[in-house]
């Protein structure tokens, strides 16, 4: 530890004196070091927190995940043991982040959703982001043996994301909603399209084409037409 001692007159008697040193607590040592002529470059770290009382919805995205997919042989069209390793770094995500309040995924796809009042970070969407992308691929890479058996990994995966502020529960609502159908429209595609070529001897192109033509579907029904329900169920009958 550092000391100093002080030295000076008296003004009335003019004898020198010696006052006690002081001790400096290593703290004020620390502080002192760190308050030099460069910490001026903190000023560029611009991260402004995310609106107060708003939702915050951190999404992650697997980067070229198809060609990850293939790479890996992924069962087509839906790997259940990928999902389900997909689950459980989500789960290992929010057990590290309580105030997640939800997580919604799909294939190489999860969105986390964090409290309202969430001061996780300060709110600072840099760190919500990065600590939520780096944590779900360390825990995919770390849990892949225990899902994908028989499988080596062959290089890391990667996630890519964003931090998205839902203002109203209306807002959050709509949000998974749209992921869901979302969802729903990619399997089906996924689910005709790997059937084409899986058990009708397509090649991958054939069957791309065919998928492409077939717009519209025919489909019978026994309606009530008369009551409000149908026409509120189907308004895309009425559009001009």
């Amino acid at each position: 530890m550092s000391y100093f001692g002080l030295f000076r007159f008296s003004l009335t008697t003019q004898s020198p004196f010696f006052q006690r040193p002081r001790r400096l607590s290593q703290t004020s040592i620390l502080q002192k070091m760190a308050n030099s002529i460069y910490t001026y470059v903190r000023d560029f770290e611009a991260d402004s927190p995310c609106l107060p009382n708003t939702w915050i919805v951190v999404r992650l995205d697997g980067q070229t995940f198809h060609k990850f997919a293939e790479k890996h042989n992924f069962v087509k069209p839906n790997d259940e043991r990928a999902l389900r390793l997909a689950s459980e770094a989500a789960k290992r995500v929010m057990r590290q982040h309580l105030d997640i309040v939800l997580a919604y995924g799909q294939s190489d796809e999860f969105s986390f959703v964090f409290r309202r009042s969430t001061e996780c970070f300060n709110r600072r969407p840099s760190k919500l982001l990065t600590t939520v992308a780096s944590l779900f691929a360390s825990a995919y890479v770390f849990e892949w043996p225990n899902f994908m058996e028989g499988t080596k990994l062959l290089y890391p995966p990667a996630f890519d994301g964003r931090v998205v502020l839902y203002p109203t529960d209306k807002n959050l609502r709509d949000y998974l909603s749209w992921r869901q159908v979302d969802c729903h429209i990619n399997n089906l595609y996924n689910t005709c399209f790997w059937n084409l070529v899986q058990r009708g001897g397509l090649t991958t192109a054939e069957a791309e084409e065919r998928m492409r033509a077939k717009k519209i579907a025919i489909e019978e029904r026994n309606c009530d037409i008369i009551k409000d329900d149908f026409w509120e169920e189907n308004p895309h009958l009425l559009d001009p």
